[in-house]
């Protein structure tokens, strides 16, 4: 169980901080109390400033630097001022601005660096100087801090844009596998939709004649028996009655595997989908929902087939009525997107079961008990056919959004 936790506190960089800083406290050539007790303060920080949420960002990573120039300067005063072999310590925080802010940041710790070395000129005590011969050192250690603090920023610059190319690209693989996996969702789909609807046009061409057999014979039937064998009349009348019932789901299987021909004109979408609300308010039992409409204006008429579409909104409305308990709410919403426009309709119902997301659109797939399962697969045919997409979003016990995404000029 400590294995992580010492993997977490104890890093490789940490490490050889130490070890640079041990070094340099007992192999050096300055041991005074005030300089060994400057070194292990800027050791101690330069460990623990990662492990301090407050230094994370752009105003703290500043203040840690300030403090860790703060500390060079003692450390450089402490073991001889100019001609101190540790100034270098005064790079730590301009490589630290250049590694965790920017230019701009890079540069005033720059200045600061080679202003707290040059500043030992001011402390010097009275009739001391520096030897003519020892100039150009002075001034090769100032260009060094300039010359430290411009490539560590060139390279921390190079890093961060390739950090952000990767990110970048790994945004565009991650849209680009969510757009193939719709698309091969879509390819799946439309193949099953294909032999499904040829086998459903078989099918019901087959069982028409039968059927239409079948209920003829009912009805000799029962109008040939006397009028006292109630119990035959009513089975007769039974029969009837189910032959119509299974009539009417064959002539909806023809309905979804007939070719649908597309009529498109320029339309108004919100009259289109007011149809299908109206259509819902009209045809269907009361649900007891209130469909609220939030319609975008900025979408101007366009091309499509308007009665099609009108099918599609109102299954779409009728499956959110049903999912919605009585008194519950139902929402259109409309809104223009780059080259597409968006409709929503959104319930807050039962939602759907993640395991049956992919399959709501098969034909014949369905959870409701007395349901066919061709009313989604019908839309999706007709969305399909306007060269749209579509989309679910849906979470069990809040409710689902399906959303219709049509090209708009």
């Amino acid at each position: 169980m400590s294995r992580p936790i010492i993997k977490e506190w104890v890093r490789i960089p940490d490490l050889a901080w130490l070890a640079l800083f041990a070094v340099l406290a007992v192999a050096g050539p300055v041991r005074t109390p005030g300089f060994l007790t400057a070194l292990f303060a800027l050791a101690v920080f330069q460990i623990a400033e990662s492990r301090i949420a407050s230094f994370g960002s752009n105003r703290g990573s500043f203040a840690a630097n300030l403090l860790k120039m703060a500390l060079g300067f003692i450390i450089v005063q402490q073991s001889g001022g100019l001609t101190s072999s540790y100034y270098w310590t005064l790079l730590i925080p301009v490589i630290s601005a250049a590694t965790t802010l920017g230019v701009g940041a890079t540069l005033l710790f720059t200045v600061l660096a080679c202003g707290t070395y040059l500043s030992f000129f001011l402390l010097l005590a009275p009739g001391l100087y520096v030897p003519r011969d020892q100039i150009p050192e002075l001034a090769v250690r100032v260009l060094f801090f300039i010359a430290i603090g411009y490539l560590t920023q060139r390279l921390a610059e190079a890093h961060r844009m390739a950090a952000r190319r990767a990110q970048e690209v790994a945004a565009e693989l991650a849209k680009a596998n969510e757009d193939l996996q719709e698309a091969e969702a879509a390819v799946r789909r439309s193949e099953r939709l294909a032999a499904l609807g040829q086998l459903s046009a078989g099918l019901a061409h087959e069982l028409r004649n039968p059927l239409g057999t079948i209920r003829a014979s009912a009805e000799m039937l029962r109008n040939s028996l006397p009028e006292d064998n109630a119990v035959a009349s009513e089975l007769a009348g039974f029969i009837s009655t189910e032959v119509d019932r299974t009539n009417s789901l064959v002539t909806r299987f023809l309905e979804f595997a007939r070719p649908l021909e597309l009529r498109p004109q320029t339309a108004d979408l919100s009259e289109t989908i007011d149809r299908a609300i109206s259509g819902l308010e009209r045809h269907s039992p009361p649900y007891h929902v209130t469909v609220y409409r939030n319609y975008s204006p900025d979408i101007a008429p366009f091309a499509f087939d308007a009665e099609l579409l009108e099918r599609v909104f109102y299954n779409l409305l009728l499956n959110a009525a049903q999912a919605s308990p009585p008194g519950g709410a139902v929402t259109v919403k409309t809104r223009a997107l780059e080259g597409m426009v968006e409709i929503s309709v959104i319930d807050r119902g039962a939602g759907i079961d993640p395991r049956d997301l992919e399959d709501i659109f098969n034909p014949f797939f369905t959870t409701k008990k007395e349901g066919v399962g061709l009313g989604l697969a019908i839309v999706s045919k007709i969305v399909d056919m306007h060269d749209g997409t579509m989309k679910v979003e849906s979470e069990p016990g809040k409710g689902s959004v399906f959303r219709v995404f049509l090209p708009y000029p």
